[in-house]
């Protein structure tokens, strides 16, 4: 015979998991000095600038803004 779950206490119990993950990820995230913060947005934006830098431009192209037929 099979063993009897309480359902309840079953999605508590994993609610309570759920928080304590994000817990951790809060105290990670939060619990940093002003100096990491700062590092970690000043990576982040160098980041992106690399990415904008590398976009190609294709406004020079026959058509203009317009995307290559078949996009």
């Amino acid at each position: 015979m099979a063993e009897i779950v309480n359902l309840n206490r079953f999605r508590r119990n994993k609610a309570k998991a759920e928080k304590s993950v994000q817990a951790a990820a809060n105290r990670v995230s939060h619990g940093r000095t002003g100096a990491e913060k700062a590092a970690d947005r000043q990576a982040a934006e160098r980041r992106a600038a690399l990415l904008d830098g590398a976009r190609r431009d294709d406004v020079d192209a026959p058509g203009g803004d317009e995307p290559p037929p078949g996009r």
